[in-house]
């Protein structure tokens, strides 16, 4: 009697550990081993704000910088906010599915970047990043909660390499209040870094083009992630 209770207790709280790890529908994030070495990109925020309520004046200042992991396995990223509003923080900061259109709408961006469809709730345990959406970057390393604020850190579900859903170069960041309202919002531009033609400023290199203005991503990412994820099933049922 006392050994079925145990097992009962033990039975109980392995699932409670399991409800309190949420990952996507399709599994957890898949570590990027095939990022092409020395590619670089950078996402500046414009002089004007796309919420121009509140405390805020003129826009936040700041860039995202995005460059391969070594050996190609993931992003290494630099964050730059200053100019943030004084109230409504910690702020947050997530690649987006879509980029910004002309109209500077961030809104337009739609949702985080979540090709592994696991959603915005619970929250992001930082613990397993693995588990938390691939576009919540400071869900996963640290909301901005000064002014400045700097960080970097290294991604390992990021991808600079097109073709999986991971792919954002061709996405958006977007800033937000602590009650997720959008203050301001930027596309990712490839930078030229090993043409004769490339410029520096302070060592790094410039925007080779103007940033990506295009068609949605999110379909197609999530359809790549698919194909990615079935694949070995596949496989087996050839070998069955």
């Amino acid at each position: 009697m006392r050994l079925s209770h145990v097992l009962s207790l033990s039975t109980v709280g392995i699932c409670a550990l399991a409800q309190n790890i949420t990952t996507g529908q399709l599994g957890d994030a898949i570590i990027v081993t095939n990022n092409p070495a020395g590619k670089q990109a950078v996402a500046t925020l414009p002089d004007k704000p796309f919420f121009t309520s509140g405390a805020l004046n003129g826009n936040v200042k700041g860039t995202v910088k995005a460059a391969s992991g070594v050996d190609g396995v993931g992003v290494d990223f630099e964050v730059s906010f200053s100019n943030l509003p004084t109230e409504g923080g910690p702020f947050t900061y997530h690649i987006h599915v879509d980029p910004v259109d002309g109209s500077g709408n961030c809104t337009n961006t739609l949702a985080h970047l979540d090709p592994f469809i696991r959603g915005e709730d619970p929250a992001c345990n930082s613990t397993r990043p693995e588990t938390c959406q691939v576009g919540d970057l400071s869900g996963k390393y640290g909301k901005i909660t000064s002014d400045p604020f700097t960080a970097k850190f290294h991604d390992n579900f990021t991808s600079v390499s097109e073709g999986p859903g991971s792919y954002f170069l061709n996405r958006s960041i977007v800033v937000h209040f602590a009650n997720k309202t959008r203050i301001t919002c930027a596309n990712f531009a490839v930078l030229d870094c090993s043409a004769s033609n490339a410029t520096t400023t302070n060592g790094s290199c410039e925007p080779s083009s103007t940033p990506h203005n295009g068609s949605p991503r999110g379909a197609s990412g999530a359809l790549a992630i698919k194909t990615l994820v079935l694949l070995p099933v596949v496989a087996m049922l050839f070998t069955l």
